[in-house]
């Protein structure tokens, strides 16, 4: 039964009473709200299309060579021939072209690993090939050597309007620590190249390098350094490195924090240690725009990633954390930025063997993230789940291209992994996601995430005009 309330409190409307001006006054007041409200978000609606148009039409003269999807195609060698009886006793299961990718031995292995005759060499004369990427191929630095610097990133740094890429230094034989042991290369460091342009890098050297005599520091040459990213701290004025530092048997799995005065070192180690207090391997560091940095790593014996803010120093985490992709297994996580939504391409846990890229979008870095699907676009069906036999590690933003990125990833070499590869290619945001949401079935407002093979391809002319 409704009560009738007996301390109701007297309209606001000053009508007598049984009149019925104050139902009608209170019923147009809200047409009339809701009419400016909904005239409001039409023009807003209208001005944000408008805008985004103008910004896709601005930019579509110059990344539409990007986006043309080339195909990509690779022949499986026939196998080799067995006798009768051994075939008998032991059939051979037919082979894929992954197992041709892992195999040293394979007799296609110059097409995922291509020779030194036709390395990008920057110190070439200009010709056709000038300003071209050509994802796999041996990339020559200004002194003629090959780059060294797996798993890494880029940042720029506006004063010196110059890009420095750091990386791991594989220089080194590969080996096993043991029978059941990943391959692995002694700890040498972290290399630093720098570039006005993206394509011509000089080396800068060995800006944190490792240990070869004190058994218990972190670097020691014994043990494993990997995924080096760099940021720098506008309040400090340093420039800080992160990095995965462990053990042979990754039992460890810790970040490494080091610190310099200037981008090309040298650092100064801090410490490692295990943040959150959780197991910490594949990461990376992502600085916003309102200056705040965050760590993202994969933990849980890699079946999630975990996502926490820096201090302000940039020197630690603090004690905020949220548990994001739980019970996916992702790895690799690169992270960035467009319009206001967070982007992140990761990896599957495969170990050395190429596995499929997913794309992951989210409001709040600290909200909830949504699966998109696979980004790659091209090559052909077993490219585009090996993520053109690469792994992520970065993604960088260029200035001038509104929504367009480079996807940096590693063709990893698992028998000679200083002769690992680096795959560049064009990543754009922009058109609907083809995949729905995870929790409601519906499809997110956020743009689709795009990354398409090219065996050769350039950035446009007019951001070469830009720098």
């Amino acid at each position: 039964m409704r009560m009738r309330n007996k301390h109701r409190r007297p309209t606001p409307f000053r009508c007598s009473a049984g009149s019925r001006c104050s139902l009608s006054a209170v019923v147009w007041s809200l047409v009339g709200c809701v009419l400016i409200l909904h005239l409001y978000s039409l023009v807003h609606h209208r001005d944000g299309v408008e805008e985004d148009v103008l910004v896709r039409l601005n930019r579509l003269p110059l990344i539409r060579e990007l986006e043309e999807i080339e195909e990509e195609t690779i022949q499986i060698p026939p196998p080799r021939k067995r006798s009768p009886r051994a075939e008998k006793r032991r059939p051979k299961r037919p082979t894929t072209l992954i197992d041709e990718f892992l195999d040293e031995n394979s007799q296609i292995r110059h097409l995922f690993f291509p020779g030194l005759r036709t390395a990008v060499d920057p110190r070439k004369e200009a010709g056709n090939d000038s300003l071209y990427f050509y994802p796999g191929r041996i990339w020559l630095d200004t002194d003629g050597n090959p780059i060294q610097a797996h798993g890494g990133g880029i940042l720029y740094v506006e004063r010196y309007r110059t890009y420095y890429w750091y990386g791991e230094n594989k220089d080194g034989p590969t080996y096993h620590a043991h029978d059941k042991a990943p391959a692995r290369v002694d700890i040498i460091g972290v290399s630093c190249y720098s570039s006005k342009d993206l394509w011509t890098w000089k080396n800068e050297g060995i800006v944190l390098a490792g240990e070869e005599t004190n058994l218990t520091h972190d670097l020691h040459k014994l043990n494993v350094l990997e995924r080096p990213k760099v940021i720098y701290n506008d309040k400090t004025g340093k420039y800080v490195m992160w990095m995965h530092v462990d053990d042979a048997n990754y039992t460890k799995a810790s970040v490494g924090i080091a610190v310099s005065e200037y981008p090309t070192g040298p650092f100064e180690y801090l410490y490692s240690k295990r943040p959150h207090g959780f197991e910490s391997r594949d990461m990376t560091i992502f600085k916003d725009d309102d200056g705040v940095a965050y760590l993202i790593y994969s933990s849980e014996d890699n079946s999630e990633l975990h996502i926490g803010p820096l201090t302000d120093d940039y020197l630690d985490v603090t004690h905020a954390m949220r548990r994001v992709l739980v019970g996916k297994h992702r790895e690799a996580p690169a992270l960035f930025k467009y319009q206001g939504t967070y982007y992140m391409i990761t990896s599957g846990c495969t170990g050395w063997a190429p596995n499929e890229a997913l794309a992951h979008a989210a409001e709040s870095i600290m909200g909830q993230w949504e699966t998109m699907g696979n980004p790659c676009l091209g090559g052909n069906k077993i490219f585009r789940d090996t993520t053109f036999f690469a792994q992520s590690t970065y993604v960088l933003p260029l200035p001038g291209l509104p929504g367009s990125f480079i996807f940096m990833a590693d063709r990893w070499n698992p028998a000679d992994l200083r002769n690992s590869r680096y795959m560049w290619l064009p990543l754009t945001v922009g058109g609907a996601a083809d995949v729905p949401l995870e929790y409601n079935f519906g499809f997110p407002l956020w743009s689709r995430v795009s990354i398409y093979w090219h065996r050769r391809w350039r950035l446009p002319d007019r951001w070469w005009a830009l720098q």
